[in-house]
């Protein structure tokens, strides 16, 4: 799932085929019928995050709901309207109770859900269904319905973890703040930083340990990053 996750977002990019057209049919295959999830829901939050990466109110990937509060300002920010929702000194603690664990089982689940149905994306719906149907043929008669249930949260549950780390040591550690109006190149550099290289780390990443050479060049082939 962690793989085809990878995937879908080289597919989402149009940088597997010469053809846009061909891309986009596979991604909503990738998307939908092996991950369960939408290509719209995606494409409209993934594209966001590329033109305004780690702008508040821009970004969606640092919207976090008041659950925490990231970069050097908002902290600040939220200290002088006594905004407390929660113990934010204690942030670092209960991140790891949070944020990597129900991302994708319980948050992004109901977006996506909620996506479809209310913006009428009945296509990716078709193919989120045709996810769900394959999952529980193939499983109910080994597991049964409750087994089933438990092993498709489990799944989600380690994916989320393996999605989370990936997705946020190549952005949360840099800048992250307010619209400054900046040049196109200099706010993608801004919002990434790169991990080592290394055999391990390529594919554990899908590449995305070339953050900067991603958001430089979207649509560039993840293999050439190093290039």
């Amino acid at each position: 799932q962690a793989q085809a996750g990878w995937l879908q977002h080289d597919f989402g990019h149009l940088s597997v085929f010469k053809k846009s057209s061909w891309n986009h049919i596979v991604h909503k295959f990738v998307i939908g019928h092996l991950k369960g999830a939408s290509a719209n829901w995606w494409n409209h939050r993934h594209f966001q995050h590329h033109a305004k990466p780690n702008i508040f109110k821009k970004d969606p990937d640092v919207n976090m709901l008041h659950i925490f509060v990231l970069g050097d300002t908002q902290p600040v920010e939220y200290g002088k309207k006594k905004l407390k929702y929660l113990p934010y000194n204690h942030q670092h603690e209960y991140f790891f109770l949070i944020f990597p664990p129900l991302l994708i089982p319980v948050y992004f689940q109901i977006q996506i859900i909620s996506t479809m149905i209310r913006r009428r994306f009945w296509a990716d719906l078709a193919w989120a269904i045709s996810y769900y149907m394959r999952y529980f043929i193939t499983y109910i008669p080994f597991y049964g319905v409750l087994g089933s249930l438990s092993l498709l949260t489990f799944v989600r549950f380690l994916e989320s973890h393996w999605f989370v780390w990936v997705t946020q040591m190549n952005h949360i550690p840099m800048e992250i703040d307010c619209e400054k109006h900046r040049d196109w190149l200099s706010s993608q550099v801004a919002a990434t930083c790169n991990i080592e290289q290394s055999f391990f780390n390529d594919w554990f990443t899908g590449h995305l340990n070339f953050q900067i050479e991603h958001h430089l060049f979207p649509t560039m082939p993840r293999h050439n990053f190093w290039k």
